[in-house]
């Protein structure tokens, strides 16, 4: 039984299971975008670049100290053995913002590749939900067990996922109508100020409402339980088959001669 069947004592107002299903939702939030770990790994290379470019003006200085804190942060959750997915695309990405601003000697041209990952995104958002398949149920539907069984079981959850893709896409839209203006006409430390400045709120709004949306919709279908309890229903069968197999019918007894 998973957490979201096992019953609860609720308040009246509140249906059976439903703080339950929140707390997964919630939890499962957490793990998929990084918790407080991963939201400090994003944000620390590009606040730790901005900080020296502000005092000293070096792109050279800035741009290594920022990969070098990138490589660090990944280092720390190999010794922990920790998952590294956030840390490696905070890599990734401080990498390729390095690569540009070296290449064309300009520091704002080190936010330009996390900037364009973020309209990429967005428009990725809002064209999936379109086409009928939100992308954050993409992502979240294997973090929940669900896989893609939302899309034609659970009609009720690809609406929250819908939705869910809509807050994240029209968010980060937002978020780049404020930026790429100020890449064109700010210099480099108020661009990179106003950066770290939103890197947290519009995240955390757009969970926020992900884990409103999807605390309100049914619960999510356990396809790997699912799979399992066939697996083992199919396994009984072919014991039950071998038994009797191996253990024929008694013959009748003749009477004696």
């Amino acid at each position: 039984m998973t957490s979201v069947d096992k019953p609860t004592t609720t308040d009246q107002d509140a249906p059976a299971g439903a703080h339950d299903s929140k707390a997964v939702t919630e939890a499962a939030l957490f793990d998929a975008f990084g918790g407080v770990r991963g939201m400090v790994e994003t944000v620390l290379p590009g606040l730790l670049f901005v900080t020296i470019y502000t005092i000293n003006k070096d792109l050279h200085l800035s741009a290594i100290a920022a990969l070098g804190v990138s490589l660090l942060l990944v280092a720390v959750r190999l010794i922990r053995r920790d998952t590294v997915k956030h840390a490696f695309s905070g890599v990734f990405g401080v990498a390729f913002g390095v690569v540009f601003a070296m290449m064309t000697g300009n520091a704002k041209d080190f936010y330009l590749p996390g900037m364009l990952y973020t309209l990429g995104l967005a428009i990725a958002y809002i064209a999936t939900t379109i086409a009928g398949v939100p992308l954050i149920g993409l992502m979240l539907g294997p973090v929940f067990k669900e896989n893609l069984s939302w899309r034609t079981r659970n009609p009720g959850r690809k609406k929250a996922y819908a939705k869910a893709s809509w807050a994240w896409g029209l968010i980060l839209l937002a978020k780049c109508a404020i930026l790429f203006p100020l890449y064109w006409w700010a210099d480099t430390t108020q661009l990179g100020w106003v950066l770290v400045a939103l890197k947290i709120p519009p995240f955390l709004l757009a969970v926020y409402l992900t884990w409103v949306f999807l605390a309100k919709a049914p619960p999510p279908i356990d396809v790997f339980a699912e799979m399992e309890a066939e697996e083992r229903a199919e396994e009984e069968r072919k014991a039950a088959a071998a038994r009797a197999a191996a253990d024929p019918q008694p013959r009748p007894h003749h009477g004696e001669a």
